[in-house]
């Protein structure tokens, strides 16, 4: 920390890179700003330590996902408890239809979230429930082609980052937020699959669409992201930048375990 109290970009793009965050990487990163610590600059400050570690080769990626216009959403079924189907249907023609220019994430990915997806040059993915926005040399090859009746499957940007050799960063955040597991429950032999409905855009109007995918479940990740440290291999780099407790994961290292994992566990 300097004499201030506050961390300071140049100490957290330092310790990112003790940690093993490398120059021309990608990296998927998870974060909580208030585990972090105070930061001159903020929020914006830590986007730019991350892309500093990374270089100008490198590319940051986040989860950008959005619930608030799907009717089978946890959040909707939270804020719909206890109120009638007139009321419920009033809800339901309020949300709005998925723009990935304009639609925040979701607040409970954490501010560093929206700072990627608002940041000059960032690109977003098309998914209406899990995008994911890319800053970097490389951001529109992880976020192309994603498709929108698949969230977080071999036509998503985690598999791309499986691919890539990426890792991802648990900045502050802890294994339930780890959205690389998800790629492992569609590796899996006959993964359960589920409904979901959300609301897109159509022209210059809106339309629900339905389609059916694999049915995501982090209800396990804390356990599952326990026995990676515990048992799998060393794969797991820890650290702290700025206050924050901090763990750097290869996605495929990851995603393999979980894959065994699940199958054994579920």
């Amino acid at each position: 920390m300097t004499g201030t109290g506050r961390h300071t970009e140049r100490q957290l793009t330092a310790q990112l890179a003790a940690l093993g965050v490398e120059p021309g990487g990608f990296l998927l990163v998870h974060a909580s700003l208030r585990a972090v610590g105070t930061v001159a600059g903020g929020g914006e400050a830590v986007v730019r330590a991350l892309r500093a570690a990374l270089g100008p080769d490198g590319t940051l990626v986040v989860p950008a996902f959005t619930a608030r216009n799907s009717d089978t959403s946890l959040g909707y079924r939270e804020r719909v408890k206890g109120l009638g189907e007139a009321e419920r249907a009033r809800v339901r023609a309020a949300m709005p239809p998925y723009d990935a220019e304009t639609m925040p994430c979701d607040g409970s990915l954490g501010a560093l979230a929206e700072i990627v997806r608002t940041w000059p040059g960032a690109v977003r993915s098309a998914h209406p429930q899990t995008s994911f926005a890319a800053l970097g040399a490389h951001a529109e090859k992880v976020v192309a082609d994603h498709r929108p009746d698949c969230h977080l499957g071999e036509d998503s940007p985690l598999a791309r980052l499986y691919d890539l050799r990426a890792r991802f960063l648990l900045l502050g955040a802890g294994y339930g937020s780890c959205t690389a597991f998800h790629l492992g429950e569609y590796r899996v032999a006959r993964p359960p699959r589920r409904t979901y409905r959300c609301v897109v855009r159509d022209g210059g109007g809106r339309r629900w669409w339905e389609y059916e995918d694999v049915a995501l479940d982090d209800g396990d990740f804390p356990a599952l992201g326990a026995d990676l440290e515990r048992v799998g291999g060393g794969v797991v780099r820890t650290g702290v930048v700025g206050s924050a407790e901090c763990r750097l994961v290869g996605v495929a290292e990851a995603v393999d375990f979980a894959r065994l994992w699940f199958a054994r566990n579920r």
